[in-house]
């Protein structure tokens, strides 16, 4: 049992219908040329055979303020085998995904399902991996996911990605005394650092609003023709680029890869709103996700965001990518002087305005 840290609580309380608070990963794989016909099915009788246990977050569930062990925990509820209608084209596959990312999880049971659908044009399989955002960030989650693949066509073992190594039958359960001392040291962390954090959120509102050019509020976002009432609908789109193109582009630049990819983003946005004669004179601003963790034990939340100021008013493209990077690196300098439950602590309070407006729609046309 653990308890719930405020940015897990934002995340759950932001849900609604029309306003899932889940993330989704799409995996495609290719077939190994000599494999048999009955590869796919060989390897959904794998997972649903493994002997591996259920680890945290996948065997959790939520118990009012905490997050506690489902003893009741049902693989059949979560996987899922699908094929797509001929000719499953990557249409078809990302019509799927749509749909199924429209949908909420279930809150009684642990919030991810994981879905293999075969039947890929091109002799290909995918796996869609849908998670709580309450439940882990998306860096735990792809290194998780990460950990269960192997490059080897031979290999024969196969452990999930929500298991460990090692038979059910020697699971050894957590001493309650232990689970209690975690509890109230998450706790005591939480309220450690919080005076931290207000005294960050206070230099902000002394020292960053109205003085620092390289400062990023919410409130300075502009409102725009994208800025409408959440639906349920999601539409699941995929795009390819290039990872060393990008990479030459950062070296050459001096900036990060990361840089680049928000720049690309503000072109393609500013494009856009130019063809609608839409693009406002300010520059639109970007909530980007930024992890905090610094190993690879923590598999819950750790994740904060930073805004970036996408420069779209400017029509250099080298101009925009250097808006980008000063907003970025102005907001990393910050989160520097902080640990990571303070910055979190810090993010709820900057950010809160913003997710109440979400929460309670009075504002949608600043959604």
């Amino acid at each position: 049992m653990r308890p719930l840290h405020p940015i897990d609580f934002i995340f759950l309380s932001l849900e609604k219908r029309q306003q899932p608070m889940h993330v989704g990963g799409l995996f495609l794989f290719q077939i190994p040329e000599h494999a048999p016909a009955s590869f796919i099915q060989d390897l959904v009788a794998d997972i649903r055979e493994s002997k591996s246990m259920p680890i945290a977050p996948f065997n959790n569930k939520l118990n009012g303020l905490f997050w506690d062990e489902d003893e009741e925990f049902d693989l059949d509820h979560h996987f899922r085998h699908i094929a797509l209608p001929k000719p499953g084209r990557i249409r078809e596959l990302l019509t799927y995904i749509s749909q199924e990312h429209s949908s909420l999880i279930d809150r009684a049971k642990p919030l991810w399902t994981c879905h293999i659908i075969e039947g890929i044009e091109g002799n290909r399989f995918a796996m869609f991996f849908k998670i709580h955002h309450a439940m882990v960030d998306g860096i735990a989650g792809m290194r998780l996911v990460e950990k269960s693949l192997s490059h080897d066509e031979n290999a024969k073992s196969i452990v999930p990605p929500w298991c460990v190594e090692g038979p059910r039958a020697k699971r050894l359960k957590e001493p309650k005394v232990s689970r209690l001392k975690k509890i109230f040291g998450g706790v005591k962390g939480h309220v450690e650092a919080t005076p931290r954090a207000v005294y960050e959120v206070s230099q902000t509102v002394t020292k960053d609003m109205g003085r620092n050019p390289d400062y990023v509020s919410s409130f300075q976002a502009p409102s725009t023709i994208l800025n409408q009432r959440v639906s349920a609908s999601r539409r699941f789109a995929a795009q390819s680029f290039e990872f060393a193109r990008l990479h030459r582009i950062a070296k050459a630049l001096g900036v990060t890869i990361n840089d680049v990819v928000l720049a690309t983003c503000s072109g393609a946005l500013r494009e856009y709103l130019l063809s609608q004669y839409a693009l406002p004179k300010k520059p639109l601003i970007a909530m980007v996700p930024a992890s905090i963790r610094d190993d690879d034990s923590e598999v819950s939340n750790r994740i904060t965001m930073i805004l970036a100021n996408l420069g779209t008013h400017k029509e250099d493209p080298l101009e925009r990518l250097k808006i980008v990077r000063r907003s970025v690196q102005n907001a990393k300098q910050r989160f520097k002087r902080m640990n990571a439950n303070q910055i979190m602590n810090y993010s709820a309070f900057v950010y809160g305005a913003a997710g109440i407006n979400i929460l309670s729609g009075i504002m949608p046309k600043r959604q």
